[in-house]
C-alpha cells in the first residue's frame, strides 16, 4: 500500500510559517509572514515570492517548504522559448482547491504533407485566438506526427515547424529512430517525446536521458502495465514522465474516463507516486476509428476532448482546427481553471467610450467580468460616446449583487464620487441597470444624482440613448 501523501488542504498556514524567515519584512507585498503563509496555502502566492527564503542561509527551510508544498501530481514543463507546464494538481475536485496549470491543447501536423502545407498549418495554429471576457484564448503547442515512418522525412517536417513557430513541440512516433531524427532537428527546444511503450522503452529512455526531454509512458487500455512502465523508466533515471492510459472514442469513452479517474484518484487520495504524474489525452484518436464523415469525427473529437479535460487530462492532442470544434474547448478550459472561490472580475472605476462631451450619458454596471464585457460590447456596437462607472460588487453580476447588497445606493454614490465624473459632465443624470431599478430612490438620496432606469438587457442601451437622451427636462 502506497504511503498516503499530505494533501494541500491538510497543510495549515502555521506549517508554512514555521519554515519562513519570519522577518515580517513586507517584501512579499503582504504585511507579515503569517499573512504570506496563508496566501501560499490558499494558492494565492508561491514560496518564491518571499525574497529572503531564497537566501542560501535558508536553503534547508526552502527545500523543506518545496517538499511540503509539492502537489500530489507532479508539474512537468516542456518547450524552450515558449513553454507548457502540465500537471501540478493538488486535489481531485476543483471545489476543494483551484486547479493549477490549464491543460495545453496541441494540434497535430503530420510528416506526409508538403512543406508549404506544413507552414500554412503552423501559421493557422499559432494565429488562432479568441477574445473572451477580457482574455485572449489561444492554442498552446504543436504535435508533429510521423505518418510515413521515414526518419529523414520526419526530421525535415520537425525542422520546418521549428523554423515557423516557437510553440512547444510534441514529437509523436513509436519508432526510436524517427524520434531521434526529430530530436536532432529540434535543437535545444526540449520537446515532449511521445511515446515509450513496453516494446521500445529502453531506446526511448536512452533518448530522453541523452536529450534531457520528458517522455510519455504509453500503455493504452492497461493501467497495470502503465504503472510498471513508469517504474521501469524511473529506474533508468527519468523523472519527467507523462502518463498515456489510452484514449478511446465512441463506445470506449466510458472506459477511458474510468482509467483517467482511477489514475488521478490513486495520486490525490492514495498518494501513489507512480501515478502522481500528468495525464495526456489524445482525442485525435477518434480519426483512426471507424469510417465516419469528417463533421462527425470533429464532433466526436470535440466532446471527447471536453469530457477528458473535465476528467483530469493535463494535456490534449487534437486534429481539428475548425472554430466550432476548438473554441468550446478553450472556453470550457477557461471556466474550469478559474478559481471557484473568486468570481472573474474587472477593476472598478470609470471607463470612457468614444469621445464623450459634457452632455454625454453616464451609466452604471457591476465589476463581474461577463457583465462588464457584455455591456462594453453593446456600447461599442451602438457606437455610443459615454462614461461607464464600474462599481466594486465583489465580482457578482448586477442581479446577484443587488440581492446580496453588494450593489447598493451607498456604493453607487461612492463610485460616482471617486470617479470624478462630476468634473466631466454638466448634468446630474445617471443610467442605472434595469436589474437594479429598485435602488433608484435610495440612490438619488445618497448621491444627489437623478436616476434613469436602463434596460434589463444591455443590448437595449443604444435604443434608450437614441430615444431618451438627453432627459426631457433638459431638452
Amino acid at each position: 500500500m502506497a504511503e498516503k501523501k499530505k494533501g494541500i488542504r491538510e497543510i495549515s498556514p502555521i506549517d508554512v510559517y514555521k519554515l519562513l524567515p519570519r522577518t515580517n519584512c513586507g517584501e512579499c507585498d503582504v504585511p507579515n509572514c503569517m499573512a504570506f503563509a496563508t496566501r501560499v496555502v490558499n494558492g494565492e502566492a508561491v514560496i518564491d515570492g518571499c525574497p529572503p527564503i531564497l537566501d542560501l542561509r535558508y536553503k534547508d527551510s526552502y527545500d523543506r517548504l518545496r517538499e511540503l508544498l509539492a502537489p500530489p501530481v507532479k508539474a512537468i514543463t516542456f518547450g524552450a522559448l515558449r513553454t507548457a507546464t502540465i500537471g501540478g494538481k493538488y486535489v481531485l475536485q476543483r471545489h476543494e482547491f483551484t486547479y493549477q496549470f490549464p491543460p495545453p491543447i496541441a494540434i497535430d501536423i503530420s510528416d506526409d504533407i508538403d512543406p508549404t502545407s506544413i507552414k500554412a498549418r503552423v501559421h493557422e495554429i499559432a494565429g488562432f485566438s479568441y477574445g473572451y471576457i477580457g482574455r485572449t484564448l489561444t492554442l498552446d503547442a504543436v504535435a508533429v506526427r510521423s505518418v510515413t515512418g521515414d526518419a529523414q522525412r520526419f526530421g525535415s517536417a520537425v525542422k520546418q515547424v521549428v523554423e515557423s513557430t516557437d510553440l512547444p513541440l510534441i514529437l509523436c512516433s513509436h519508432d526510436p529512430e524517427v524520434i531521434k531524427a526529430g530530436l536532432e532537428a529540434v535543437g535545444c527546444k526540449r520537446p515532449l517525446i511521445y511515446a515509450a511503450t513496453k516494446e521500445n522503452w529502453r531506446e526511448m529512455a536512452d533518448l530522453a536521458v541523452r536529450y534531457d526531454c520528458p517522455v510519455v509512458a504509453s500503455a493504452p487500455g492497461d493501467i497495470t502495465l502503465l504503472r510498471s512502465l513508469v517504474r521501469t523508466l524511473q529506474a533508468c533515471g527519468i523523472t519527467e514522465i507523462v502518463l498515456d492510459p489510452g484514449t478511446f472514442g465512441d463506445e470506449g469513452l466510458a472506459g477511458t474516463v474510468y482509467s483517467f479517474t482511477a489514475i488521478r484518484k490513486a495520486a490525490c487520495r492514495d498518494g501513489d507516486p507512480l501515478f502522481g504524474l500528468p495525464i495526456i489525452a489524445t482525442p485525435i484518436a477518434v480519426w483512426t476509428g471507424q469510417e465516419l464523415g469528417e463533421d462527425q469525427n470533429r464532433w466526436q473529437e470535440a466532446y471527447t476532448a471536453s469530457i477528458l479535460m473535465t476528467r483530469y487530462a493535463d494535456l490534449l492532442i487534437m486534429h481539428s482546427l475548425e472554430g466550432w470544434t476548438v473554441l468550446p474547448q478553450l472556453i470550457w478550459r477557461f471556466g474550469l481553471y478559474t478559481d471557484p472561490r473568486k468570481p472573474v472580475s474587472v477593476d472598478p472605476g470609470m471607463r470612457i467610450f468614444g469621445t464623450p462631451g459634457p452632455d454625454a450619458p453616464v451609466l452604471i454596471t457591476s465589476n463581474y467580468a461577463l457583465t462588464f464585457f457584455t455591456v462594453e460590447s453593446d456600447i461599442k456596437s451602438a457606437k455610443l460616446d459615454c462614461y461607464l462607472i464600474v462599481v466594486e460588487t465583489g465580482g457578482l453580476s448586477v442581479e446577484a449583487a443587488v440581492a446580496g447588497r453588494y450593489l447598493n445606493a451607498e456604493k453607487i454614490a461612492e463610485a460616482l464620487r471617486e470617479s470624478g465624473i462630476e468634473q466631466k459632465v454638466n448634468h446630474k443624470y445617471v443610467i442605472l441597470p434595469g436589474l437594479a431599478a429598485r435602488l433608484s430612490g435610495e440612490t438619488e438620496e445618497a448621491s444627489g444624482w437623478r436616476i434613469m432606469v436602463g434596460p434589463r438587457d444591455s443590448s437595449g442601451i443604444g435604443k434608450l440613448i437614441r430615444e431618451h437622451w438627453p432627459p426631457k427636462e433638459d431638452r
